[in-house]
């Protein structure tokens, strides 16, 4: 009976080996199948970074911009933050859609649209540092990064 059920916990070990790497191939082949979608605004940088061939002091500027809209950003995003951290506590106290709920959402809302103008900004402000013969391709990934639904 001892060797039996060494055995049967042998092919047991064996089944389960077999489904976790049935597991890993499956995720692999779906990672290659369905990709993940690029973050927003990849394309964009891609054709500020490899395709409109920047000069030195273009890229220097970029650069600069990049890292002043950086700290502007995440500024903003730890606001959203807060903001949420309001909404949550308003509707455990309200339990619907009451007025300090009402106001949280306002805060978000005025911060979500503050984040949007600083990031028009820093896209117009990009845009200034291109050449003419820059501009077109940069507009139309730009187009691209607002209209793409991700598909």
């Amino acid at each position: 009976m001892g060797a039996r059920a060494s055995s049967s916990r042998t092919w047991l070990t064996l089944g389960l080996l077999a489904c976790f790497l049935a597991a890993i191939g499956g995720v692999l082949v779906g990672r290659v199948l369905f990709p993940a979608p690029a973050p927003p605004g990849a394309e964009l940088h891609d054709v500020l970074h490899h395709k409109l061939s920047l000069d030195a002091g273009q890229q220097a500027r970029l650069q600069m911009l990049e890292q002043q809209f950086a700290v502007q950003r995440r500024a903003l995003e730890l606001e959203l933050k807060a903001d949420n951290a309001r909404l949550a506590e308003a509707m455990e106290a309200e339990h619907g859609n009451g007025p300090r709920v009402a106001a949280a959402v306002d805060r978000s809302h005025a911060v979500l649209g503050e984040l949007q103008k600083a990031t028009l900004a820093h896209i117009f402000a990009m845009r200034q540092l291109l050449r003419p013969d820059q501009t077109a391709p940069f507009d139309r990934a730009v187009v691209k990064a607002l209209t793409d639904d991700g598909h």
